[in-house]
Order: C-alpha cells, then structure tokens, then sequence
C-alpha cells in the first residue's frame, strides 16, 4: 500500500463518506466519475470534489513539518493510514500524508477555486444534471463568519447564470459545512448553513473506508 500511485478518488471517496454519514443513505447512490467527480445515476445530483490552500510560505514550512509524521499515532489503524501516504486531519487536524502533499501544493486559494468552479458549471462544463454541489476540502480553518463570506462571494460569482450550484459543502477536518446558497439574501438577512462535527473516531473511520 505505501508506494501506490497518490489518486485523487481518496478525496472523493472522503467526501462522500462524510456526505452519506451527516445527509443520509440517499447519497450512499453516489457514484464517482468525472465531470463532476460525485455523480447520481439519475442525474438527480451532480458534485464537483476540489480543494483550497493559500500558497504561503508559512503554510508549505507548516506542511512539511506534519508530511515529517512527528509523533505519529500509537495505534495500528492509524499506523496504516501514515503508512499508506494520506493522512488528511491526523495529529489533532494537522497531519497531511507525503501523497497528498502534491494535491494540497497545486491547490488554488479559496476565492480562486470557487471563481474556477463557478466558471466551469455555468459553461455546462459538468453536463447535464439538476442539481449542482461544490465540495471543497480547506486546509485553513474557516470562522462562522468566513463560512458566510464564502456563501455570499459564491452566491453572486454565480447570481446571473443559468446553470449554478445550488449546494456548497466546506470540509475543515473537523467539522462539515452544509451551505444553501439558494438561501443567501443580504437584504432579508437569510444564510442557510448547517455545521456537523467530525469527531477524532469519526475522522478515523472516514479514512479507513477512503483507503479502500
């Protein structure tokens, strides 16, 4: 397992563990596919997995010192997800694993990634399905606040398209956002978001069933 080639379906499969755990067994249909990477057959819901980090210098020296596995976990199921190169939340929610560095490295800041995002569903770029999600995986921690922010920033990138996402899910290692961004009205004051927890136990097990 440890010199496998790094994929991105870690990720996709992460995201919806989380999904199916916190929104219900109706996502256990999800499939993963590309274009975008979480798909209903129906083509009832379609879902684009992505990821945001800010390209700091302090935030690649802060990496590489988690990639350097100090203090790594006692117990053998976390001795296998070290082993295996990923290790997204480990170590109190700082661990990155050696073949998830490159995909976090790549990674585009939040607002970029969502202008991107955004771009690419309005063109049709990711077929043909009713309903749109973005899912996106941050390496920084996000406020309350920062969260509204995001929804308000995504809801008017995409205010005057035809196609657009009509769900946004904030993966901060410890804890899922569930966005609404059909909700987001400044003007009445009205933001949907539920916030789910993702317990130390919770995160272990949402690794274990990704590595598969």
């Amino acid at each position: 397992m440890a010199g496998r080639k790094f994929d991105t379906c870690f990720f996709e499969r992460y995201a919806k563990n989380t999904l199916e755990t916190f929104l219900g067994n109706s996502y256990s249909a999800l499939v993963n596919e590309d274009r975008p990477d979480l798909q209903m057959p129906d083509h009832s819901l379609g879902i684009e997995v992505t990821r945001a980090m800010e390209p700091r210098k302090d935030v690649a020296r802060e990496l590489l010192l988690e990639m350097s596995g100090v203090e790594s976990p006692a117990d053998d199921e976390l001795r296998q997800i070290v082993r295996s190169g990923y290790g997204y939340g480990l170590q109190e929610g700082r661990y990155v694993g050696r073949l998830e560095y490159e995909y976090w490295r790549l990674a585009q800041p939040l607002r970029r990634i969502i202008e991107s995002k955004v771009g690419k569903v309005g063109s049709g770029f990711y077929g043909d399905f009713r309903e749109y999600g973005l899912y996106i995986f941050c390496k920084d921690h996000l406020t309350e606040e920062e969260v509204i922010l995001t929804m308000e920033y995504t809801s008017d990138l995409q205010r005057h398209l035809d196609i657009r996402y009509s769900m946004m899910y904030l993966s901060l290692i410890d804890r899922l956002y569930v966005c609404d961004l059909s909700s987001v009205d400044r003007t009445e004051h009205l933001t949907k978001c539920t916030s789910y927890d993702i317990s130390r136990k919770m995160c272990k097990d949402f690794f274990l069933k990704s590595l598969d």
